[in-house]
């Protein structure tokens, strides 16, 4: 058996364990929706941190850091920074009101059961977009751990994570989220500080990347590299550098097929189109010669001869026959290369006085260290991109019905205050560490470039060590934290959306004199049926980021419930017309666009269209949120009529100090 393997057992075990013990005290409804109102200060600060520091926090960000440079701060500080919109303007009103999931309050502040039936969708919406990522990190841990099918490691921790929450409900995840933010923040930081003493600290890694600025990280010589087929598209790319020539060797037994040659370069409007056949010298193909030159000029696709390998040129760009200049060079752009059947290559560089090739699709440090570096440029538009994913993660954090369900449980608004101040110092404490991953994955593991399995950088890192049995420790004590990381972000989305099914539509919708026990065994029926629908989402995801993902999950809740809460707890003209209208359109318009983004990565579609509307595709919040609480303040003044009767005493209810005896619990009548 693994180290790893040993370290994520005692961690799943640790996790069961605590649920049950937990369990014994889950007796009521109160107790399994938002575990009695009586979880103190510090155990909710520690539980929502560790629900909160998902597989995107622990895995995902670091990943994205190494892979696009410190234009992926802004996950950090983001999600750090919503927890203050969440102080200021939606914790305490939140709690006061005294309901048990978000539904409730979208129906209780509008006197609307139609509302609620809205509500609850993007509760779905939300949450399952949400599961998505974790499902990724759960397949993509034990892949890296154990060599497992990715499908099966979805399946062992989906389950596991199901029983956990299905048995014990919110009381009965609260203690195992506690345990597990302190799990991971030793997890994150103890390896760390290991590989910062034997490889060198991270300002010697920072410092010597922004020294060479015109450099890109180098493969370690003859070490065969991985490159992914089509079934993981679009990870089955590999750009070239345009600065020297690179040799890729295929393996004598193995086969391949290339799918696609094209400029790594995308070609500005006018410039002369470059062949194919000028980018790559066929070497050792044999009678294949002829049928890949022809495959080249044509654009088809072709089978690499076993053991051949091919001699990869940069080109210079032309426009009407004469060369692009840039900074008084010609301009050149290496090629790109797609694989529909992929395997193990050794890349060499084609200089003979060089040792080490350029790692393929690597930025260079000058582009990695740019503020609008590779992920904020990916279409040109970088302020426009970098505005609109600081707009997701900032609402998105106050719109998140997981999370927020969990102020619920405090005993009153003040608590649930001082649980979000203490929240954040929490979250800046963990997010320290994240990036210094990123840089260190950069130096010390440039072959993830070529994989594009950047979020398991935090797991690979440890084995490099020399002292095996210490980097096999160390990447269990990683993997461990990385399990700690998406099983207790899973749990509390189970939680809110079984809570969604059992309460809002079998509790409130299908069945409103349904009994507490019934709706018990709802809930633990939901958390099954949840589950299963994670993990088959699961499997439709292995090649986006996670912490990309999580973002999408942010802009989601961005453009509908934070509208809805920030408007609903603090303007009492909004109206159930503008509030549904609002979440209708900049929800349901953020979802489309973000799930038609995905499907053009993946080429399911084919549309073609401009740069921006990529962009503003991408990251919808710029327009999606402006959208949403401009359409319920057009409407609600439209439909002022229909302002509930009582709108003033609901007001005072939410912001009234409890000692003031008006606060009531909405659940209660």
């Amino acid at each position: 058996m693994s180290i790893p393997l040993i370290f994520v057992l005692v961690i799943i075990a640790a996790t069961v364990l605590l649920g049950i013990f937990a369990t014994k005290k889950s007796k009521t409804a109160s107790d399994f929706f938002v575990a009695g109102r009586s979880v103190s200060v510090w155990m909710n600060a520690s539980a929502i941190s560790g629900e909160y520091l998902s597989a995107a926090s622990f895995m995902g960000i670091a990943g994205l850091v190494m892979k696009s440079g410190y234009d992926a701060l802004w996950y950090p500080v983001g999600y750090a920074a919503g927890y203050l919109f969440l102080l200021l303007f939606i914790a305490g009103p939140l709690r006061r009101f005294g309901a048990y999931t978000i539904p409730d309050f979208a129906q209780g502040r509008f006197d609307s059961l139609g509302f609620r039936k809205i509500a609850v969708v993007f509760v779905l919406f939300i949450g399952f977009f949400y599961t998505m990522p974790q499902m990724k990190a759960a397949g993509l841990t034990m892949g890296t751990i154990l060599n497992w099918p990715y499908w099966v490691g979805i399946a062992v921790v989906g389950t596991v994570i199901t029983f956990n929450v299905a048995i014990g409900g919110m009381k009965g995840i609260t203690v195992v989220q506690a345990f597990q933010y302190w799990a991971k923040v030793f997890a994150i930081c103890v390896p760390l500080f290991v590989l910062m003493a034997v490889f060198g600290g991270y300002n010697g890694h920072l410092g010597e990347t922004a020294e060479k600025v015109k450099s890109t990280p180098r493969l370690q010589p003859d070490v065969a590299v991985n490159v992914n087929g089509k079934e993981k598209a679009p990870l089955n790319t590999i750009s070239l550098t345009a600065s020297e020539a690179t040799i890729i060797s295929f393996a004598p037994d193995k086969e391949y097929r290339i799918a696609k040659i094209s400029p790594a370069r995308k070609p500005e409007p006018g410039e002369d189109k470059i062949k194919a056949s000028a980018f790559i010298t066929a070497v050792r193909v044999g009678s294949q010669t002829n049928e890949i030159q022809d495959a080249l000029a044509g654009g088809k696709a072709f089978d690499v001869a076993k053991g051949a390998y091919f001699i990869c040129n940069p080109q210079t760009v032309m426009k009407d026959g004469k060369p692009v200049m840039s900074n008084g060079k010609p301009l050149k752009t290496g090629v790109k290369i797609e694989f529909e059947k992929g395997g193990p290559v050794t890349f060499r560089p084609g200089d003979i006085r060089l040792q080490q090739a350029v790692a393929p699709n690597a930025p260079s440090n000058g582009k990695w260290l740019n503020p609008y570096g590779p992920m904020a440029s990916k279409w040109g538009y970088p302020v426009l991109y970098t505005y609109s994913l600081i707009i997701a993660l900032v609402c998105g954090t106050a719109g998140l019905p997981h999370i927020l369900v969990r102020f619920y449980t405090n005993p009153d608004g003040r608590s649930a205050k001082k649980t979000t101040l203490w929240v954040m110092v929490m979250l800046g404490a963990f997010y320290i560490f994240t990036p210094m991953w990123g840089t260190l994955g950069r130096s010390l593991m440039p072959q993830l470039y070529v994989t594009g399995a950047f979020d398991s950088a935090v797991i690979k890192l440890p084995t490099l060590l020399e002292n095996k049995l210490l980097g096999q420790i160390l990447s269990g004590v990683t993997s461990a934290g990385a399990f700690a990381a998406f099983m207790s972000t899973f749990s509390g989305l189970l939680v809110s959306m079984s809570g969604a099914f059992a309460h809002d539509i079998y509790g409130k919708i299908l069945k409103p004199k349904a009994t507490p026990e019934q709706r018990l065994v709802a809930f633990k029926l939901a958390a099954i049926g949840v589950g299963v629908v994670s993990m088959i989402l699961g499997l439709l995801v292995e090649t986006f980021d996670i912490a990309t993902m999580v973002g999408w999950a942010f802009a989601i809740g961005a453009a509908s419930y934070f509208p809805l809460l920030l408007l609903g707890s603090w303007w009492k003209g909004l109206t159930k017309y503008g509030a549904a209208a609002g979440m209708l359109l900049g929800g349901l318009l953020s979802f489309t666009a973000i799930v038609c983004n995905m499907l053009l990565d993946k080429k399911v579609l084919t549309w073609e269209l401009p740069n921006m509307v990529r962009a503003l595709m991408e990251q919808p919040a710029i327009w999606g949120v402006p959208l949403a609480l401009t359409t319920m303040v057009v409407v609600s003044k439209a439909t002022a009529k229909s302002i509930p009767a009582n709108i003033t005493l609901k007001m005072i209810r939410l912001h009234a100090p409890e000692e003031m005896g008006v606060s009531k619990n909405y659940i209660e009548g």
